[in-house]
């Protein structure tokens, strides 16, 4: 697969987590660490049947501790996410978790073969300050807590790091990604027997929207985004990946959920500015 197809494939991730809002409200009420275990559980059902195709040969020949990384950074990242906004369900919280795709975009630069580029830096920057009009302009749901903004930045390293971390195994095959899933969904059931109340979708719509999720969302986008990771281009797809909360705000509104605003406007113009900065350095 060329770079070019493979930094679309791993755009197509970012298609998919504009929906985690929408269909994360349609499920209501599961809990967090319950809608964790289900959707990660169908997603790595998703990818045993993609595996198979290949055959499950292709699983023996990775190293327990790359499926050991793998899986703590798709159940770290959600596990500070989740804790963070309990602690803290304050905007500051949620701008400061999404300074993960400014971290990939810094820390590419330590690879291997990667030239970071002013322009990536640059484009990075406006694309933050574009994601923080859309962050900061939503309801306050509390005061920010020292500690939640502390798991925050915590989310934020955590999935930059694994990101990141998936170029330096690009040897290992994308099919490992079902290993991570089905692991993480473990965890999770295992987080929410010891931490929540068991309250399960109250109709056909919950049930269709945790289907939705895991099938999407948190299910193929990871895929995706291991093959954007690997083959792609790294800075390019970080900077991109700002293009996520202004296209979830975007469904929301389409959903009727929130209503259109002039600060929306100012960050699509913002968050398209700083990615083709981005490209442009790329190119």
């Amino acid at each position: 697969m060329g770079r070019g197809r493979a930094t679309a494939t791993g755009f197509t991730a970012v298609l998919m987590w504009s929906a985690l809002a929408v269909l994360t409200i349609g499920s209501d009420p599961v809990p967090p660490f319950l809608l964790n275990a289900l959707c990660f559980g169908i997603g790595g059902l998703l990818g045993l049947a993609w595996t198979a195709r290949r055959g499950w040969g292709v699983l023996r020949g990775t190293s327990w501790r790359v499926y050991a990384a793998g899986t703590l950074g798709l159940f770290g990242y959600h596990a500070l996410y989740f804790t963070a906004f309990r602690l803290a369900p304050a905007a500051e919280t949620g701008l400061i978790a999404y300074l993960w795709p400014l971290f990939i975009v810094l820390l590419s630069g330590l690879l291997p073969g990667e030239r970071l580029r002013a322009g990536h830096v640059i484009g990075g920057a406006i694309a933050f300050v574009g994601a923080g009009l859309i962050v900061l302009g939503r309801p306050d749901g509390g005061a920010a807590t020292p500690l939640g903004l502390v798991l925050a930045f915590g989310c934020a390293v955590t999935w930059a790091v694994y990101s990141v971390a998936s170029r330096h195994f690009g040897a290992v095959p994308t099919e490992a990604v079902t290993v991570y899933c089905l692991a993480t969904g473990v965890l999770s059931a295992i987080a929410h027997l010891a931490l929540e109340q068991t309250v399960w979708p109250q109709d056909a719509a919950g049930w269709l929207a945790v289907l939705a999720l895991g099938l999407g969302p948190v299910g193929a986008a990871f895929f995706a985004w291991d093959v954007g990771m690997k083959r792609g281009d790294i800075q390019l797809l970080g900077v991109a990946s700002y293009a996520a909360p202004l296209l979830s705000t975007l469904v929301l509104v389409a959903a009727g959920v929130s209503g259109a605003t002039w600060s929306l406007a100012a960050a699509a113009i913002l968050i398209a500015g700083g990615a083709a900065l981005a490209a442009r350095a790329s190119a």
